[in-house]
């Protein structure tokens, strides 16, 4: 059989389509879904997920908050400071969507920042007159707050992996 450029044409578009098919097979396989949580990183919106925690009530109610699983992984406590980044938790003041019912949390060192770990030591904030609660969304507004005496800071010793999905400059 001679092949003449009508074959040549029908060739070529049945390797495409092959091709094509190939591609569209790799990129459409199961996805997992993770529920991300909102929250501030150097005065700007981000995005992370709760994936474990070294405290088991903290994994239980996160699990509950989020509707996922946040497994309990008591050897986090153990990790080494300095593989740790900080994320604020606010006990009180202005009701919203963090995990104890308030303002959302706050992170330093953001990806692309040194320091970065989505290995985060929990640091309780507390806003000693609730009535002058105002969202503070870096750490540097916390510090302001914690030097005039707004608020005050406690770190309870409990370690949750919250890897960052959507940040400025970046997502996963």
């Amino acid at each position: 059989m001679k092949f003449n450029r009508k074959h040549s044409v029908v060739l070529a578009l049945s390797v495409l389509i092959l091709a094509l098919t190939a591609c569209t097979a790799q990129t459409s396989g199961d996805f997992a879904s993770v529920p991300a949580g909102k929250a501030y990183a150097e005065g700007k919106e981000i995005y992370f997920s709760h994936t474990e925690t070294s405290d088991a009530d903290i994994a239980a109610m996160l699990t509950d908050m989020m509707k996922s699983p946040v497994l309990y992984v008591p050897a986090l406590a153990q990790v080494p400071a300095e593989a740790l980044a900080d994320v604020y938790v606010f006990e009180n003041g202005l009701k919203g969507m963090g995990p104890l019912g308030f303002q959302p949390d706050v992170f330093n060192n953001p990806p692309g920042t040194d320091g970065y770990s989505p290995l985060r030591q929990i640091i309780l904030v507390k806003w000693k007159d609730e009535a002058k609660a105002r969202e503070l969304k870096s750490v540097a507004e916390i510090s302001t707050a914690e030097t005039a005496g707004e608020i005050s800071t406690t770190i309870p010793g409990v370690v949750v992996n919250m890897p960052f999905m959507v940040w400025d400059g970046g997502k996963r």
